[in-house]
């Protein structure tokens, strides 16, 4: 009796969850339908300019922008990540790993506007005295991401790598293996589907990072020629408009939050065939 009461209520857990993301994305087709049906998705899609009081409403520059920012935190925090991991994992001592562990949860539970304000305190002073520009830029804002995902991707690689059986580290060791050899030839290789997925996993949290990235950024809607220009990506947009948009203005806000739904389902189904694919 009491195991199929336990039973019914994991599944009407698991019913209400699905029912409250088909919600969401009623409401977001509902909300964005007015916009696609008045400008058309290639032209929202194509379009550089945003100006509301224009009529003006293209998220190509936004689009752009969140991407190479996104792109940028991956590629100042994958090497980071992957060589802590490796070191907590495979090299250091216990009481080294138990270091570790809190400052990493610690990294993760602090919340995104301190990782703003410590960007706009101290990176965008840097960045204009010692790089150039004023500062806001999308450098600022990848510097910024990447500190922010560097917990997700260490703690996936961390798992990926414990999991990996030590039987395959015997069997290099006993075939004559270095210690360095182990860990790029087999180890890493065996744990690459768990640390793909905690990228990806990473990616979409800087995707969908709002507040942190507005701080910084410099909120400028522009094809940005360069990593020190300023920029705006979807969320900021969405996050600086919002409280004022009205008509078609508010429909298209709602158009920004699609794309952005999207790209993040794109992410997890590459998640998914990364697990599918190496049986994970």
């Amino acid at each position: 009796m009491n195991e199929k009461f336990i039973e019914k209520g994991l599944l009407s857990i698991t019913l209400c969850l699905f029912f409250i993301i088909a919600l969401i994305i009623v409401f977001l087709a509902y909300e964005s339908i007015p916009a696609f049906h008045h400008f058309g998705l290639i032209k929202i899609l194509s379009d550089i300019h945003w100006i509301p009081d224009l009529n003006l409403f293209g998220i190509f520059p936004m689009i752009l922008s969140s991407l190479l920012v996104s792109f940028l935190a991956l590629i100042i925090a994958v090497p980071l990540s992957l060589t802590t991991a490796i070191y907590i994992e495979e090299l250091s001592s216990i009481r080294i790993k138990k270091l570790f562990k809190p400052i990493i949860q610690t990294l993760a539970g602090i919340p995104s506007v301190v990782y703003g304000f410590f960007g706009l305190t101290v990176l965008i002073p840097l960045i204009r005295d010692y790089v150039g520009g004023d500062g806001f830029s999308i450098l600022a804002a990848s510097i910024v991401l990447a500190i922010m995902i560097l917990p997700t991707i260490i703690t996936l690689s961390q798992d990926a790598i414990r999991n990996v059986p030590f039987e395959y580290k015997q069997a290099s060791f006993a075939l004559g293996s270095t210690h360095f050899q182990a860990i790029s030839k087999i180890i890493l290789p065996a744990a690459l589907p768990g640390i793909l997925t905690g990228i990806i996993l990473g990616l979409g949290r800087a995707v969908g990072e709002t507040l942190a990235v507005l701080m910084v950024i410099g909120n400028v809607n522009q094809i940005p020629s360069s990593v020190l220009d300023s920029a705006r990506t979807l969320t900021s947009n969405i996050a600086l408009e919002m409280c004022y948009a009205m008509d078609i203005h508010y429909h298209m806000l709602f158009v920004n939050g699609v794309v952005l739904f999207v790209i993040i389902v794109i992410l997890m189904a590459l998640t998914i065939c990364i697990q599918h694919k190496w049986g994970c």
